[in-house]
């Protein structure tokens, strides 16, 4: 028996199928030491932290059998062995002892079970003992002996490991993934970072012409000027020839309309408002932090269609306004 199996469980469905009661580890360990069941209930906390149904004797309900509870170890989808050398002295010499009933479930079931049913886990056991119904099998364990003296203790490592085998992933990751995968990963991680990156959706310059795609951009961002000088426009889709532009990352936005204020009061055309909805063919004043404004004409205004996808995108032309 290897019960640390290299077969994907995707195409084993014995691995798979669940009893409406069953979960997704059993776990079977020794009471050896206070310090042990602590360390028993910590991984297990672990891994239902990562969303796994765990069975482990903390589970068992007040009034509950606790050889009924053991029973649950053939609906199980996986079950870990956690062996100490305790484990082995007790599955091995003390028949009516936990660890032995559970070992005897255990056997029983096995044949039932696909090969990747069953693992062991090795702690505290430096000479890899197992219990004699497994001796001759030489299963491939997982190792989270601790050598303190030479600073080698279980980790992160060993907790992939763990989780590889529960989701029917190969043993050695190294050999899981091909090279080819890894540099499309890797060209993916990229794109992606070029992408997001602010310095795509930037432009240093007091004026300039710019053809925006807002959609792709960081919360719909283009950022133009330096210093006390600089603005960022941020907008979404509104109408057919509309957006909404938006203060956020400013202090204020207006609509420059000669009929509501003189055109060359532009601290005049502010909203109050959050936003304001600019028209294809308007111009838009922005005043940044430092009181300082800016004039965004939008030459052109294009909603998302499907069929095929178009993102939705702005044409516009800004000028920061000298001395302002």
């Amino acid at each position: 028996m290897m019960p640390y199996d290299t077969k994907s469980s995707m195409t084993d469905p014995q691995a798979k199928v669940l009893a409406p009661d069953g979960a997704d580890l059993f776990i079977s360990y020794a009471w050896t030491s206070t310090q042990h069941q602590q360390w028993v209930h910590l991984l297990a906390a672990h891994l239902k932290m990562l969303g796994y149904h765990i069975l482990v004797d903390a589970d068992v309900d007040y009034g509950d059998s606790l050889t009924g509870f053991m029973r649950k170890i053939r609906h199980a989808r996986h079950v870990l062995m956690i062996v100490d050398e305790n484990y082995t002295v007790r599955a091995n010499n003390a028949p009516d002892s936990g660890v032995a009933t559970e070992n005897r479930w255990i056997a029983e079931s096995c044949p039932k079970k696909s090969e990747a049913w069953l693992t062991v886990l090795f702690k505290d056991n430096p000479r890899h003992r197992l219990p004699d119904w497994l001796a001759g099998t030489n299963p491939k364990g997982l190792y989270f002996n601790a050598y303190p003296d030479v600073g080698d203790f279980p980790g992160s490592e060993q907790l992939q490991e763990l989780w590889r085998w529960l989701e029917g992933l190969p043993a050695n990751d190294d050999h899981a993934t091909t090279i080819a995968t890894l540099r499309e990963r890797s060209a993916r991680l990229e794109r992606h970072a070029l992408q997001s990156s602010t310095t795509r959706w930037r432009d240093p310059s007091l004026s300039g012409k710019e053809h925006f795609e807002y959609s792709e951009a960081p919360r719909g961002e283009f950022t133009f000027g330096f210093g006390e000088q600089e603005f960022t426009l941020h907008v979404s889709e509104c109408g057919d020839d509309s957006i909404y532009l938006y203060k956020d990352p400013i202090e204020a936005v207006g609509v420059l309309r000669p009929e509501a204020a003189p055109e060359d009061d532009l601290a005049a055309h502010l909203s109050s408002g959050r936003t304001v909805e600019p028209r294809t063919g308007e111009t838009a004043v922005l005043m940044n932090k430092y009181g300082a404004l800016c004039l965004v004409e939008f030459l052109s205004v294009r909603r998302s269609s499907s069929s095929p996808y178009v993102a939705p995108s702005i044409d516009f032309q800004w000028q920061v306004v000298a001395g302002t």
